[in-house]
């Protein structure tokens, strides 16, 4: 635990309670003993501790890392709250870093906004607290402000959180999905689809059997990496709900290209190949929270996989297609058979409340 700041009293809250109740959220003392006991004594840091209505971040810090910033915002409802690899809390952390690394940035703080419903275990939101501040730890950034909502019961469906984030992009950096030129390299970091397979597993209505996990974690590190080896990273996106087949859909269209990917190139673990098989999903749209898509110039591309092979988050990527010219706004599957097909966005979500 730090040291109290200067001028600022201990705190001292303890909760007591074994569920949240509407005073947990009414501004008076139990709201501040939930907020000292579960948040501030987890998360821990001097810009928290203040309990001012905003963090007061020094600019300094910024400037010296690069000349932009960086500010994202997510929300997360993932049903169930817990599931193999991870839970909502680590989700909300990883998820947010993920939008603010592949967009060049280095993620640096993050808000925390919860939306809790009248009835939660505090055992639960205290498990939730620490995921997020391992996840925090984990990828070096820090939770430096929040709020926290009490709804009654049946409003909210458990617990929603809310996390936005900053971070800071360094000169020179220039990744966006408008920048895939025809003969560029796709990219992608390891296994597809294990996200949204762990989730329908852990809901539990289709008794299958499968020891599949999330792949829930925090890429910044393996695109400091990748930025580091290869000089030209012209997209990058994580590949959350819609699965690849989204993620590639935007870079053809923002950039006027035809992406082309090679089914058998695809890593996909056999259990979540079998999931889809009996369930009639494709994996390419399956959700993921810890693969990135990424595509570089050809003469970059031996680079910037060895590059992400060298790093831990990395070792399964592999190249997975390329950029063509026409026909323009599209992605083309060369499927195992030797035919090609169109994948398209989804109209609707084949799996909602995955993230």
């Amino acid at each position: 635990m730090t040291a109290p700041i200067q001028g600022m009293r201990t705190r001292t809250g303890k909760l007591r309670a074994e569920r949240i109740d509407m005073s947990h959220g009414s501004g008076g003392k139990a709201m501040r003993d939930l907020i000292e006991d579960v948040f501030l004594s987890t998360f821990d840091n001097a810009e928290l501790a203040n309990l001012e209505d905003q963090a007061r971040l020094d600019l300094g810090t910024l400037t010296k890392l690069g000349n932009r910033l960086a500010f994202t915002t997510d929300s997360y409802v993932i049903d169930p709250l817990f599931f193999p690899g991870g839970n909502i809390g680590s989700l909300a952390v990883n998820g947010t870093v993920n939008d603010l690394a592949v967009g060049g940035a280095i993620p640096l703080y993050l808000s925390c906004g919860m939306i809790i419903e009248e009835g939660f275990a505090v055992s639960d939101l205290r498990a939730i607290v620490t995921s997020m501040k391992i996840a925090a730890d984990r990828a070096g950034i820090k939770i430096v402000t929040g709020d926290t909502k009490v709804v009654n019961r049946g409003a909210a469906d458990k617990l929603f959180i809310n996390t936005a984030g900053v971070g800071v992009i360094p000169a020179g950096v220039d990744v966006s999905a408008a920048r895939a030129r025809p003969g560029d390299i796709v990219l992608i970091n390891g296994f597809v689809g294990d996200h949204g397979a762990a989730v329908v597993d852990a809901r539990g209505d289709l008794s299958l059997e499968s020891n599949i996990e999330s792949d829930c974690q925090s890429l910044n590190g393996l695109v400091a990496d990748l930025l580091a080896n290869c000089s030209e990273v012209h997209c990058m996106r994580d590949a959350t709900r819609g699965g690849i087949a989204s993620v590639l859909n935007e870079f053809a269209t923002a950039s006027g290209v035809c992406i082309k990917i090679d089914e058998t190139a695809l890593p996909i673990r056999p259990e979540v190949r079998a999931m889809c098989e009996i369930l009639g999903l494709d994996p390419l749209y399956l959700a993921n929270e810890g693969k990135l898509i990424a595509i570089v110039p050809r003469s970059h591309a031996d680079a910037a996989l060895e590059a992400m092979r060298r790093n831990s988050l990395g070792i399964d990527s592999a190249v997975i297609g390329y950029v063509c010219e026409s026909p323009k706004d599209t992605v083309i599957l060369q499927t195992s058979f030797g035919g090609e097909r169109m994948v398209d966005m989804l109209i609707g979500d084949q799996l909602p409340r995955i993230c």
